[in-house]
């Protein structure tokens, strides 16, 4: 395993203290194949069980997810750091609950944690277990399908957490034929990134 230092948001992390956690091997190519990953599949579910069985695995000091997003906001090929999450697939106002809003517990329908880094742009990223082709609400900017639960899970761990995803598709029609287009350099353009 590669050791260096890692630095984020003006502190730094020794390389084998830190998880990268991705949805797809494709988000990651082959550069980080010398560092600490957990690959979570598609989904909130898959995504909440099988980090929990990383932390539990590498006992990380820093989690950072990088990923695939789609947005009407941000332009293909922009980098957007997440430090705001919905549950965009949270529905249950017919019990007098607001959209989004998880019923009886104390979590926000906007859930905020994770670390910022200025150097780029920062959205609040719609988390659902859809492929969004329709993206309408402006209650978010960003659309994935992992990180809401990743940052509940890594909050619940007492556990800093970045979420820095890489805009690969319009969230519209066209959605589908751009992320496969665009998933290619998702990889490269996280490493350069963070420097690694």
């Amino acid at each position: 395993m590669k050791t260096e230092n890692i630095s984020i948001a003006g502190k730094e992390y020794n390389s084998n203290d830190v998880l990268f956690v991705f949805a797809l091997k494709s988000e990651s190519g082959e550069y980080f194949k010398n560092y600490n990953v957990c690959y979570t599949g598609i989904g909130k579910v898959q995504a909440t069980f099988y980090l929990t069985q990383a932390i539990h695995k590498f006992n990380p000091k820093l989690i950072i997810n990088l990923g695939s997003a789609g947005s009407t906001f941000f332009k293909k090929g922009e980098l957007v750091c997440c430090t705001q999450f919905v549950q965009r697939d949270m529905h249950v106002e017919q019990l007098g609950f607001l959209p989004y809003e998880t019923p009886l517990t104390s979590t926000p329908v906007v859930f905020n944690y994770g670390l910022t880094i200025d150097s780029i742009q920062q959205g609040i990223c719609g988390t659902g277990d859809q492929f969004e082709t329709q993206m309408h609400e402006n209650i978010y900017s960003v659309v994935d399908m992992e990180a809401y639960a990743l940052a509940w899970v890594a909050k619940n761990y007492d556990i800093p957490f970045l979420s820095v995803k890489y805009i690969t598709d319009g969230a519209n029609e066209e959605a589908d034929k751009e992320w496969v287009d665009e998933i290619k350099n998702v990889g490269l353009e996280f490493k350069n990134f963070l420097k690694i």
